[in-house]
């Protein structure tokens, strides 16, 4: 993979094929708290989250207690830090998220896109556990209860097939580490050609028979091949924090959008997070802007997923 930034991965990539999966399909797990139907959720019902942003949205010109204050000062409560292998550096966010008043509420682990637990390499795959088990050790260390685990790239030289068991041997391994920190392992389905579906996804996380590891659910990372609402349904109870950000399509061509200007139907999202009981964590994963654009998102959350509009 070059270095790419995870989000200039997002905007640069094509959508992921559909097809190419393991075929077992007596392998699909029931998931708890699920349902098919909405209608028992009255239109006022609140959705009982917390709203947070990633901290990519806040300007890396500013000082990390600007950056936290902002966030907060926005109407956001929780933000999500990337893996900051520097001790120094970690311990300076630790500080200045505790003097803002606000909760790092996650890990973006950085090490998967470059180094893949999926590789045939062992050296790279060396390199994406260092990530992981540093970003591990951040998310205890600022009092995080997550890490974002992009777990595999399907390309030409990995087959879907040892993309899977690749990356499950992998982080069956940091399972005890994980255990030890009390850190959940959560899986994030995005345009890497794996997890195409929300029953693979499902299939994927319930192999582990563990708590901790579960599912990172991204509402717009699913538009071009499915159904925000379908995966939440599926996914049910293994969702253990979401990103939100929306998609627009056009005739010959797509792009990202502000949550509400995309295709994504945020009424049916929010009735299908009702329907599962879902009360985590909300992250938009945005441009970064201003106050006066962050203040909006935060609005724009308000109005699509917590209150109901």
């Amino acid at each position: 993979m070059s270095e790419k930034t995870r989000r200039d991965f997002l905007k640069s990539s094509t959508a992921a094929a559909l097809g190419m999966h393991l075929g077992a399909a007596n392998a699909f797990a029931p998931i708890a708290k699920t349902a098919t139907s909405n209608a028992g959720h009255s239109a006022s019902a609140t959705l009982a989250v917390k709203k947070g942003l990633v901290i990519n949205m806040l300007s890396a010109k500013m000082s990390y207690a600007d950056r936290f204050k902002l966030a907060r000062d926005a109407g956001f409560e929780v933000v999500q830090a990337l893996t900051t292998p520097d001790e120094r550096a970690a311990e300076e966010i630790q500080k200045a998220a505790a003097s803002a008043g606000i909760h790092i509420d996650s890990v973006m682990n950085m090490a998967h896109w470059d180094y893949p637990l999926s590789s045939s390499d062992p050296a790279v795959v060396e390199k994406s556990m260092d990530g992981m088990r540093t970003s591990l050790h951040n998310a205890k260390l600022w009092g995080s209860d997550a890490v974002l685990l992009v777990p595999a790239v399907v390309n030409a030289g990995t087959p879907y097939r040892d993309a899977w068991t690749r990356s499950q041997k992998q982080i069956r391994e940091l399972l005890p580490l994980a255990e030890e920190l009390k850190i959940v392992i959560a899986i994030e389905e995005v345009w890497n050609k794996f997890l195409l579906s929300p029953l693979e996804m499902a299939t994927y996380i319930s192999e582990f028979k563990s708590p901790w590891v579960r599912a990172w659910f991204d509402a717009g990372n699913v538009v071009l091949y499915g159904y925000p609402q379908d995966w939440i349904r599926t996914l049910g109870s293994q969702i253990y924090k979401v990103h939100l950000k929306d998609f627009k399509r056009g005739k010959n061509s797509y792009s990202w959008a502000n949550l509400g200007d995309g295709d994504i139907d945020w009424r049916a999202v929010r009735a299908a997070f009702l329907d599962v009981g879902y009360s985590g964590s909300v992250i938009a994963e945005l441009e970064a802007g201003d106050e006066t654009y962050l203040k909006d998102v935060s609005r724009r959350i308000d109005k699509l997923l917590i209150a109901g509009a």
